[in-house]
């Protein structure tokens, strides 16, 4: 249907049109309306008069257009706006450090900005960059639509208060803007690799969103190697959605997924931006967790992962970001490597400092090094642990089933 094929279009275009009325115009919501019209323009336009050759121009020219006239309406201004260019360029020069002149890429930036808090720059980076609907961005969130609505208000009232400037930062600046752009975009992989309380564990929508942003940043900076190893580790990570759930609704680990479920292409691209990113010699904490994807998705069976690379890698990423919960992923591996007894220690100094009291996955993985050294009842009484802190029904039924293989 004609209408899909909108859809469509809105879906791969909207983004890029949004970014430059936003530039021209100065104004999120009054971007937004205009889009929304020009939209619908197409849907009455199109079915008779055929899809244009540029689909973006058309519908950025019609906005352009209905936001002069909702300027008059709302009495904002009574001087002519000027015409539409559907050139990106601008007086002030290029849009990136790299040359690139786009104004999606002064988007990112805006939406991600520090002024702004973490779940507003999630909300607005899905609903300006994303294109998702406000109830699309609440289904993300987990939340009802109108907290996510206020949420998105507030956040534009912030950039318009705080005149928050519409550009990508100075070359000096970028290293830590950059860095809560990825961390943005990786917040959103995240909610949709494994959603603790929606209604699907597993939301490949909002994860393809994710890899979408993440291809645009990757395009958009391409002297840059973290947005690439970021890109690379969601492609990995996505490749084995399809293997991640059971018949029994529960969560299969990776060492019992069946791997002719993975996405084989999506593996190999994900390889190849990794092998690129290696290459420019800046090595960062997203490209050190690609290579530990990369190494489990290349891995022809369970025994032949090459966990002691695994856990030396693990070794670099702790000694850059120490987080409790690297720290416990990186533990993990030295026990895969056969070191049970030192493995086993750092779970239990991270226990001790009760940073992850609360985080289901600490008695979870300690049952299953338990369970693996063939101590049952102890196995048995963390699983019971890490179950009366799980949330999401997924990883519920998973940890059910492995007490009932442990006899408890």
């Amino acid at each position: 249907m004609l209408s899909r094929v909108i859809e469509q279009v809105f879906r791969r275009e909207g983004g890029r049109v949004l970014a430059t009325l936003i530039r021209q115009l100065g104004d999120f919501d009054l971007a937004e309306d205009a889009l929304q019209d020009a939209v619908a323009r197409a849907l009455e336009r199109w079915p008779a008069e055929g899809i244009p050759a540029n689909p973006a121009a058309w519908l950025t020219t019609v906005a352009r257009r209905r936001s002069v006239d909702f300027v008059r309406r709302r009495k904002k201004s009574d001087r002519e706006l000027p015409e539409l260019s559907t050139e990106t360029d601008t007086e002030e020069g290029p849009a990136t450090v790299s040359g690139i002149e786009d104004d999606r890429l002064r988007l990112v930036f805006t939406c991600c900005h520090p002024a702004l808090g973490g779940p507003a720059q999630v909300a607005l980076a899905l609903r300006s960059l994303g294109g998702l609907s406000t109830r699309e961005v609440a289904r993300a969130f987990v939340e009802p639509e109108a907290t996510t609505a206020q949420r998105l208000v507030r956040a534009k009232q912030k950039i318009r208060d705080a005149r928050i400037p519409y550009e990508v930062p100075r070359r000096e600046d970028l290293g830590d803007r950059l860095a809560t752009v990825l961390e943005v975009v990786y917040l959103i992989f995240n909610e949709g690799y494994s959603a603790a309380e929606a209604d699907s564990y597993v939301r490949p929508d909002l994860c393809a969103e994710a890899i979408r942003l993440g291809r645009l940043v990757s395009e958009l900076l391409p002297d840059e190697a973290e947005p690439r190893g970021l890109l690379a580790l969601m492609l990995l990570h996505h490749a084995r959605r399809a293997a991640r759930i059971g018949p029994d609704g529960g969560i299969v680990p990776l060492e019992e997924q069946d791997r002719s479920k993975w996405d084989e292409a999506e593996i190999e691209e994900g390889t190849a931006i990794l092998d690129a990113a290696v290459a420019m010699h800046n090595p960062g904490p997203y490209q050190i967790q690609a290579a530990i994807a990369a190494l489990h998705a290349n891995a022809a069976s369970p025994a032949d992962t090459d966990w002691p690379q695994i856990a030396a890698l693990y070794g670099g990423l702790v000694r850059r970001t120490p987080t409790a919960v690297i720290q416990l992923n990186a533990a993990v591996a030295l026990a895969m490597c056969g070191d049970f007894a030192n493995a086993f220690d750092w779970i239990d100094r991270l226990g001790a400092s009760e940073e992850l009291r609360d985080y289901h996955l600490l008695p979870a993985a300690r049952a299953d090094l338990l369970r693996r050294a063939g101590l049952l009842e102890e196995a048995a009484r963390e699983y019971r642990c890490a179950l009366e802190l799980v949330k999401a029904p997924a990883e519920r039924i998973y940890l059910e089933r492995r007490l009932r293989e442990v006899g408890g």
